[in-house]
């Protein structure tokens, strides 16, 4: 049921895209900076492109630059969750070593009466 609808939607999507695509399919001039500044500088790089590229390519620009955004924000919470799943690992080990020499009695008649009953 779950997969239907998933994949309802994502014929949808494509529907949608696809006609946006073909609304704007006129090509626009892409220029790298402003008709004054490229005479200034001599740079004066541009491309025609269809309007809907220059679209669908700010929506992936956009989308990349805020998964990069969101993974440099959340670094300082996978760092201390890394450190502290260390930590963890070296207390259980702590603990085990600790339980193994706890576990033999140095007496004979506490190992007599810590003996499990069977």
């Amino acid at each position: 049921m779950i997969r239907g609808l998933r994949y309802l939607f994502l014929v949808a999507l494509g529907l949608v895209l696809l006609t946006v695509a073909l609304a704007n399919r006129a090509p626009v001039t892409l220029q790298a900076l402003p008709e004054d500044l490229a005479a200034f500088t001599g740079l004066t790089w541009q491309m025609d492109l269809p309007l809907f590229v220059v679209i669908f390519g700010g929506i992936v620009a956009g989308l990349l630059i805020g998964f990069v955004w969101e993974w440099f924000r959340e670094m300082k919470h996978r760092s201390t969750a890394s450190q502290k799943t260390r930590e963890v690992a070296r207390l259980e080990r702590e603990l085990a070593v600790m339980k193994d020499s706890q576990s033999v009695p140095k007496d004979d008649v506490l190992a007599i009466l810590h003996k499990p009953k069977a």
